[in-house]
């Protein structure tokens, strides 16, 4: 919900319900991510969307009967058979959707919400999305989890229990997922379904060096949702003016403060490090510190192969083994080509999202088999993942 929470919540304290659909799984080429929301207002105003177009018509009246009987849905699409008159997904993939009502008694923790996504702190919602008609895990029933507390209820203290455990893992790694679970609470069994979605502050890069590489770094970095810090030890080069995308600009040792930001627990397994600088004396310390950290998305450092190699020596004199050097990836980026600081920052990213998301990097036009994997090898796993902006 978090992509139309801005639109939706005024809607909420002037006491205007509305319905809401929200993507809980998907299997295969889906057009959009798990957690994508569509919010329709009692007026008929619609914001977000679930399938960039597919299903949208079909969604609106599920939205919209939601909020007039009260009664939530669990709706599933699939492939169309290019029939004009059926709903279905033209890109092979299959998507389900809950659609339910949403107004200050439905979800009366709504405002808590809000107030921890706005002051960034990890708050996950847990919603049964399929469960019996009444009783303990009944269709709708919400449970709010955060790192420390809990709100609401999913019907009994035992499901209550199981499901803040595995929401508390799933924020840990800034994911939503599609959970099951018996009655009773225990893991084992599919008599419910409860969606988790986690809101999580956004996902961290840290951009060192303070060249014009760097600005363009920032600016794309972004654009894709992440939280960028520029860091550089030379005041003439880290100035707010030079990088106006930053959401913060610091004159420090780029190893000292990533040193002092992993020691502060402000650091994760969706951060991504770019070092920028060319110059051993910031380069080897600051990638010396950042390849030790176990809880990183990617390392990366830009260069020549000549520089590079000569990093390598430098990195193994400062102590570094094979299995640590091995998560750099340098030169960094994929092989696009690029010439300008705005090309080059697209194949830093475009590599950052491979690596996230478990790409090849190749055109498409010399690939087979679905477009999308069915996510990082953490979500796979069922452990979540990184390294990117959650819904």
């Amino acid at each position: 919900m978090r992509d139309v929470l801005d639109e939706v919540y005024p809607w909420y304290l002037a006491g205007e319900g509305f319905g809401l659909a929200t993507v809980v799984s998907t299997f295969r080429s889906a057009p959009r991510p798990t957690g994508a929301a569509m919010a329709v207002s009692d007026s008929g105003t619609v914001v977000g969307s679930v399938s960039g177009g597919c299903v949208e018509a079909d969604v609106y009246e599920e939205a919209r009967e939601a909020r007039a009987t009260g009664r939530p849905v669990l709706r599933r699409y699939g492939v169309s058979d290019q029939n004009a008159f059926e709903v279905g997904l033209s890109c092979g993939g299959t998507i389900e959707v809950f659609v339910e009502p949403v107004s200050r008694r439905t979800f009366p923790e709504l405002p808590a919400v809000v107030a921890s996504v706005t002051a960034g702190e990890p708050v996950a919602t847990a919603t049964v999305v399929a469960g019996p008609e009444s009783g303990a895990g009944s269709l709708g029933r919400r449970l709010v989890v955060w790192p420390d507390r809990t709100a609401g209820t999913l019907g009994s203290a035992a499901l209550d229990g199981t499901v803040t455990v595995d929401a508390r893992g799933l924020l840990d790694h800034g994911t939503s997922a599609l959970t099951h679970y018996a009655r009773t609470g225990r893991r084992e069994g599919a008599d419910l379904s409860v969606f988790v979605g986690s809101y999580v502050p956004a996902p961290r890069l840290l951009v060192c060096g303070a060249l014009d590489f760097a600005a363009a770094v920032a600016e794309l970095g972004g654009y894709l949702g992440y939280r960028v810090t520029v860091c550089d030890a030379r005041p003439v080069f880290a100035t707010a003016a030079r990088f106006p995308h930053a959401d913060e600009v610091l004159v420090r040792w780029p190893h000292e403060y990533l040193a002092e930001e992993a020691a502060a627990g402000r650091l994760d397994d969706r951060t991504v490090v770019a070092v920028l600088t060319h110059d051993p004396k910031f380069d080897v310390p600051l990638l010396a510190t950042a390849l030790r950290l176990p809880r990183l998305a990617y390392v990366g450092a830009l260069g020549s192969r000549r520089t590079h190699l000569d990093r390598l020596v430098r990195l193994r004199e400062a102590g570094l083994d094979d299995e640590e050097l091995a998560r750099l990836a340098a030169p960094a980026g994929l092989d696009l080509g690029a010439r300008t600081p705005q090309e080059t920052a697209v194949s830093i990213l475009a590599e950052v999202i491979a690596a996230r998301w478990g790409g090849t990097g190749r055109r498409l036009t010399a690939t087979e088999g679905p477009i999308h994997t069915a996510g990082s090898p953490d979500e796979r796993s069922g452990a979540g993942s990184p390294a990117a902006p959650a819904t």
